[in-house]
């Protein structure tokens, strides 16, 4: 098993439950996955959503405290209570295919395997775009993983890029204390809640289709919309989230949009998402033509020893339960083939 953030510790339960001997690596150096990393002053009352793991409710929380801490907490008491030994930090560099099985190479040693569990998210891979001019920028540019909070930005005019619900909480965040410009490759579609279920599998289906085609996994906010909650609601009754079209291209000092209207700023803040953590697995060369990995559930078709959890369709915390759930039966079944 690599990673013990949520896809991974639901897989390191249904492991658990099913009697299978098991070793789980994690590249941090404490529990809490990608959310110990969240920018300090995002409380959990403001996080998109996270579904409980198996086996253990999250229980009363705080509202107002870091959802860093109160995940990593939450991670804890589970790793804890179904005990999970992670190694950590134990950052893995490779999986090779060796002597009939895998073999997982990392800063902790080198595990052979029979069958591996690779659920590594997206967190160690930003996403930044390219457009022209970006080089010459003098101001400061950094990605939504390198933001820490609104306080460093007091006085300065922000251009926040991004279309999904990170970038609309960092334009709110930052307004409080800078002036921001919020610029979009497509018009944002705001949604009333709840969240239905409907819309839920449609965002599922769209991105499952893309991976057993062997396409890299997209964004479900255009699927999805962005939640209209009475906070952005307010904030587009006042102009704050007056969103932009992208811009062509960057000065030194500021953005030129297509008919060569300028904007001058200080900091532009790259909120664009990011890439599945998947370069450990090079040397099993699963890359297909269209650029992703192929995929038939949890199963990687080129590979089957391998499952991809967090991957895809199941790049959701609840996804990533069921997903976990649907890896470790199928591995049950190639390990154990009278389990079937």
């Amino acid at each position: 098993m690599i990673g013990a953030g949520q896809a991974g510790l639901s897989s390191a339960y249904f492991l658990r439950k099913h009697g299978l001997d098991f070793v789980v690596l994690d590249g941090n150096d404490g529990p809490g996955g990608a959310w110990r990393h969240r920018w300090p002053t995002l409380a959990f009352r403001d996080v998109h959503g996270l579904h409980e793991l198996p086996g253990l409710p999250l229980g009363a929380v705080d509202e107002n405290r870091r959802a860093s801490d109160v995940v990593a907490d939450y991670f804890d008491r589970y790793e804890r209570a179904w005990d999970l030994d992670v190694i950590r930090p134990a950052p893995v560099s490779a999986v090779r295919r060796v002597d009939g099985g895998l073999l997982v190479e990392s800063t902790a040693g080198n595990f052979p395997a029979r069958a591996v569990i690779s659920a590594t998210g997206t967190w160690t891979r930003p996403f930044w775009p390219h457009y022209p001019g970006q080089s010459s920028f003098l101001g400061r540019q950094l990605h939504a993983a390198d933001y820490v909070g609104p306080s460093e930005f007091a006085g300065r005019h922000v251009i926040v890029v991004g279309g999904g619900t990170t970038a609309v909480q960092l334009v709110l965040e930052l307004s409080t204390v800078a002036t921001t410009t919020w610029v979009t490759r497509r018009p944002p579609v705001f949604r009333e809640p709840p969240f239905t279920e409907d819309l839920g599998r449609r965002a599922v289906a769209m991105v499952d289709r893309r991976v057993r085609a062997g396409l890299p996994p997209i964004s479900v906010v255009g699927v999805t919309g962005l939640m209209r909650t009475p906070e952005i609601g307010a904030a587009l009754a006042n102009g704050i989230l007056d969103r932009k079209p992208m811009f062509d291209h960057i000065t030194p000092d500021g953005v030129v949009w297509p008919d060569g209207r300028f904007e001058r700023a200080d900091v532009i803040l790259w909120s664009t998402g990011f890439r599945a953590a998947l370069d450990h697995l090079a040397p099993l060369k699963l890359r297909e033509p269209g650029g992703g990995v192929r995929m038939d559930g949890t199963r990687v078709v080129a590979e089957p020893r391998l499952h991809l959890v967090g991957y895809g369709p199941s790049a959701s915390t609840i996804g990533a339960n069921r997903a976990g759930r649907t890896a470790v039966r199928e591995i049950r079944e190639l390990l154990v083939p009278s389990a079937a």
